[in-house]
């Protein structure tokens, strides 16, 4: 079984239904889901989508989006650790070097995002929810 940690700006995608966007995430989702694929999010992207979807859907249709998607997908957690390692990258970005950083520590060798520049050279593979589904 192969793990595959997906990036926030997916979810976001879907949940907010963005235009050219949610389409290849939303395919992507379902392809994993038929596959044989272990799909986690970060527990800080929990909270992220928490807090962004929640200003234009309000907080029960958050919640209920939430739960609904953590039928199907894991929660890796983030720890001091992590978080550590995280500011002692080199990576521009907190979120991003958070999620590569959680990845490591729980063994997923994928990301996938629609910033794959985000992640270079953090160790993990960044695949665009397109290519996943081409090449896995």
């Amino acid at each position: 079984m192969i793990n595959v940690l997906i990036d926030t700006n997916i979810i976001l995608d879907i949940a907010l239904q963005r235009r050219n966007f949610s389409q290849y995430s939303g395919e992507f989702l379902k392809y994993v889901n038929q596959k044989n694929y272990r799909p986690f999010l970060t527990a800080t992207t929990i909270t992220d989508i928490y807090y962004v979807l929640k200003k234009s859907k309000g907080h029960q249709h958050t919640v209920d989006f939430i739960g609904n998607l953590l039928q199907f997908v894991e929660v890796a957690g983030v720890n001091k650790d992590i978080v550590m390692s995280a500011l002692a990258s080199k990576s521009p970005d907190f979120e991003d070097a958070i999620q590569a950083e959680t990845a490591k520590t729980h063994g997923i060798e994928i990301i996938v995002t629609r910033n794959t520049s985000d992640f270079k050279n953090t160790g993990i593979t960044p695949v665009t929810p397109q290519d996943f589904v081409k090449q896995y």
